[in-house]
C-alpha cells in the first residue's frame, strides 16, 4: 500500500504518517509507504496553487490512496474547500488514487465549530465519491465520553501524542480495512516542537528513537476501541 499525505500541521504533527504506518504494518503483517507533503499553516488552496508538484506526485507516484487535508484553524469554510479539494481530487482519479478527506477538528475552546466542519467534510465527501476518515467527529465524542484523555496539544488547537494516536489508528482502520485494532501497540510520539528555535526557523527533537514514548495502556486501549 501507497499513501501519500497532503496538509499542514495537523498531518505532521507528532509524525502522524509514521505512526499510520507503523500501525498498518502491525495490522497486515506488510509495510506500507508513505509519503507527505506537508506545510505549517497551509490550505488545500496552497497546494492546489502548487498544481505541478502535486500533479507529479499523484501521476507518477503510484499511490492506492491520497489523504487530503483542509486548514482547521481557522476553517476557510465549506465553498473554499469545495473549490480546491475538487480539483485535487481530480487529479487523484486521472492518477488512478483513491483520494481520502481527512476532516479536521474544532479548537479546545471553540467546540461548536465540530458541526460546522463535519457537515463541510461529509457533503464532500459524498459529492466526489471520497472515503472520508471522521476525526473531528471522533474528537468530539471522545471529549465527551473520555475526558481523562487530553487529545489536544498545549496550544489547545494541535494534537497531542494521544491525539495523534487516534488519527493515526482511524487511517490504519480505515484503509486496511482493519475492524479489531487490538495487536497495535501503545506506543506514541511526543513532538517537543520549538517553533522559536534558532533564527526564528521551527525546531524538532531531531533524535526519532528519544522522540518515542510509552503512552498509558487504559488510554490506548480506549482510543483503539473508538477509531474502528
Amino acid at each position: 500500500m501507497r499513501v501519500l499525505f497532503i496538509g499542514n500541521s495537523h498531518t505532521y504533527f507528532n509524525d502522524m504518517p509514521h505512526l499510520f504506518a507503523q500501525m498498518a504494518e502491525r495490522l497486515t503483517g506488510e509495510k506500507p509507504e508513505v509519503t507527505m507533503l506537508a506545510y505549517s499553516d497551509r490550505a488545500l488552496q496552497w497546494h492546489r496553487e502548487e498544481y505541478f508538484a502535486v500533479r507529479f506526485a499523484l501521476l507518477y507516484g503510484n499511490y492506492d490512496y491520497c489523504v487530503l487535508q483542509q486548514q482547521a484553524h481557522p476553517f476557510p469554510g465549506e465553498e473554499t474547500t469545495f473549490v480546491s479539494a475538487e480539483r485535487l481530487i481530480r487529479l487523484c482519479r486521472a492518477g488512478d488514487v483513491r483520494p481520502v478527506i481527512y476532516m479536521t477538528w474544532a479548537m479546545r475552546d471553540e467546540p461548536q465549530m465540530t458541526a460546522v466542519m463535519s457537515d463541510c467534510y461529509r457533503k464532500l465527501a459524498a459529492a466526489c465519491d471520497a472515503l472520508l476518515v471522521p476525526v473531528g467527529e471522533k474528537f468530539a465524542e471522545v471529549r465527551r465520553s473520555h475526558p481523562e484523555i487530553d487529545l489536544f496539544w498545549n496550544d489547545g488547537a494541535h494534537a497531542s501524542p494521544y491525539g495523534d494516536y487516534l488519527i493515526a489508528a482511524m487511517f490504519a482502520a480505515a484503509l486496511t480495512g482493519a475492524a479489531d485494532l487490538s495487536a497495535l501497540s501503545d506506543d506514541g510520539v511526543d513532538f517537543q516542537a520549538d517553533f522559536e528555535g534558532e533564527n526564528g526557523l521551527p525546531l524538532a527533537l531531531e533524535d526519532a528513537e528519544a522522540a518515542h514514548v510509552l503512552l498509558d495502556p487504559k488510554k490506548t486501549r480506549v482510543l483503539r476501541s473508538l477509531a474502528v
